[in-house]
């Protein structure tokens, strides 16, 4: 929502916003249609909108941020790393991104911490046409995958080749950029990519109208956090009030977009130009809510997280090179903010 001038509320006879101090610029006081007085949070996602986010616009459609005194903008991203730094520097009030970019940023000194990490099983994957017959790791081998260097997926693809008794050198990995890793398998150049099985898949699915298999790296003995919401250590201790709400009306988003996941997918219209079409949309998010829990947070609402899970992802990021020393989960994760079990 854009502040409009004085004069121009004036003529429209709207309210005045009561405008707030805080970084971030999300602290800007608003008034919903009923007189509740609201605050303005931006919230930052790890890409341009696609089914992942569905929850997020559910909760704004069905007034549950508000409910909590919240008036969510939501903003596109442009990669894990970006919206990370962007929320540590306090140039957006929350982020929504991926885990192993949070730990990389805090081994460098980024006061950022997360508050609920909510896609817990990885979706990490190995994605490619059902014709190249890639079904189990040991298919891989002698294939041509298109990866991003240095970035999570292919730091960790070397360990799950490890787990599953295969060499670095038994696949072959074309370096691109993330946008071009699709185009080089449609038009044939890779046989597979590595990416999310919520993202990438239904979207190449529905371009080059062939089936697509996700190699997942969950199912084959690698599992570690994925997406979740974070926020600076500034917002964290100046408005602890605030991200407990945001925090509190995020789950319950969540929780209700699994129950009406048809209205989640509907939620979404006009949130991008760049949108999928809704049968990609549905797919991702149907793939998304199998992403919710490890086996120790089975039962439980979305974002509660375990120290031993945090441990797992921490431990397998420091034998990979991401971060230099594996710290306490309490370094990356503050436990009292996040969703309790």
């Amino acid at each position: 929502m854009k502040l409009r001038t004085f004069t121009a509320l004036t003529a429209a006879l709207l309210p005045a916003l009561a405008l707030a101090t805080a970084c971030g610029g999300g602290s800007d006081e608003t008034t919903s249609a009923d007189g509740k007085k609201l605050t303005k949070v931006s919230l930052t996602l790890n890409w341009y909108p696609y089914g992942e986010h569905a929850p997020f616009y559910y909760g704004v459609k069905q007034k549950i941020y508000e409910k909590h005194g919240i008036d969510l903008e939501i903003k596109a991203g442009q990669g894990s790393q970006k919206t990370v730094q962007a929320t540590g520097a306090g140039q957006t009030d929350f982020g929504w991104a991926d885990t192993p970019a949070l730990l990389a940023a805090v081994d460098k000194g980024m006061p950022i911490k997360s508050i609920g990490v909510f896609l817990q099983t990885t979706p990490a994957s190995v994605q490619a046409f059902d014709a190249t017959g890639i079904k189990k790791p040991a298919d891989l081998k002698g294939k041509k995958i298109a990866g991003t260097a240095g970035d999570a997926l292919s730091r960790t693809f070397p360990a799950f080749l490890k787990k599953n008794g295969m060499a670095e050198t038994d696949v072959q990995i074309q370096n691109t950029d993330p946008a071009g890793k699709m185009a080089a398998v449609i038009s044939g150049k890779a046989d597979g990519l590595l990416g999310y099985a919520s993202d990438q898949g239904p979207i190449m699915q529905d371009k080059a109208k062939k089936p697509v298999s996700a190699l997942r790296f969950s199912e084959f003995g690698l599992n570690f956090y994925s997406n979740g919401l974070m926020v600076s250590e500034r917002k964290l201790k100046s408005d602890a009030d605030l991200v407990k709400k945001m925090v509190t009306a995020t789950t319950e988003s969540w929780t209700a977009a699994q129950k009406d996941q048809a209205g989640a997918v509907a939620s979404m219209a006009g949130a991008s130009d760049q949108l999928p079409p809704v049968p990609v949309i549905t797919e991702q998010f149907k793939t998304t809510l199998t992403l919710l829990n490890t086996d120790a947070t089975k039962g439980k609402a979305p974002g509660v997280n375990t120290e031993a899970d945090w441990k797992t992802t921490i431990d397998l990021f420091q034998q990979t090179g991401l971060i230099g020393k594996a710290q306490p989960p309490a370094t990356y994760w503050q436990a009292d903010s996040a969703p309790q079990g």
